[in-house]
């Protein structure tokens, strides 16, 4: 029993954006993400850090909801990025996914979930190339509540955070997420969003008191990382 994380599968497979005509890293990543994820068992959780699926609704995204649900039969904890368009009410993913027959996806939004006594935080974050206007920062205080709502539901045990935006790179440092990954005694930080060229400004290792993973699929050649071995105590 294991748990692992990896971010950005970007996977189209009910779309027509496949990710295979960036060619690089990401040809044939379906297949790729088939092999890395083989060794898992029904005993083992991922969390998934944003960009799930190109899919613009539900339905659109089904075939890559089915994907993932055949891909391994753990849980799969979900996180939203800012290409998961389909995101919706937690109750319509709920239904429309039970509907479907897909009963181990979980939501990582405006709460925290338990490995054993470690407790796994997320949310989306945000990240600085964004237009800083009057509505972006609307989103980005409604982030930052959700970071912490989600924190305070952790108690005062361990905690691991698993974002989709960096909250650091080369040259910036969202200090508002930073300061609360700190201030909640965050132990590891796990994020997704960069890729290609991007992967060299990634920030990673302890920076403060939190060590930083950066996880989009095509960095870690779309095989998930693990993140705590063994049975949660």
């Amino acid at each position: 029993m294991s748990l692992y994380t990896i971010g950005d599968t970007h996977l189209s497979l009910g779309a027509s954006k496949p990710m295979d005509t960036f060619g690089g890293a990401w040809t044939g990543y379906v297949d790729k993400l088939r092999e890395g994820f083989a060794p898992l068992t029904a005993e083992d959780t991922v969390v998934f850090c944003g960009d799930l699926s190109w899919g613009m609704t539900l339905e659109e995204a089904l075939p890559d909801f089915q994907f993932l649900d055949a891909l391994f039969p753990g849980k799969k904890l979900l996180v939203k990025g800012n290409h998961d368009y389909w995101w919706t009410t937690a109750n319509k993913m709920y239904t429309f996914w039970n509907d479907h027959g897909i009963t181990d996806f979980e939501l990582l939004h405006n709460n925290c979930r338990f490995y054993g006594d470690i407790a796994l935080c997320g949310t989306r974050g945000w990240f600085f190339e964004e237009e800083q206007d009057g509505a972006n920062e609307k989103v980005f205080k409604r982030e930052l509540l959700r970071l912490e709502t989600s924190l305070k539901a952790a108690g005062k045990g361990e905690k691991l955070c698993f974002l989709h935006y960096p909250p650091l790179y080369q040259g910036y440092l969202c200090r508002e997420i930073v300061d609360l990954l700190e201030a909640y005694q965050v132990r590891s930080c796990y994020y997704g969003h960069l890729h290609g060229g991007s992967h060299r400004l990634a920030r990673e290792g302890l920076r403060g008191t939190v060590e930083y993973h950066l996880v989009a699929g095509d960095y870690v050649d779309f095989r998930p990382q693990k993140v705590l071995d063994g049975t949660p105590q």
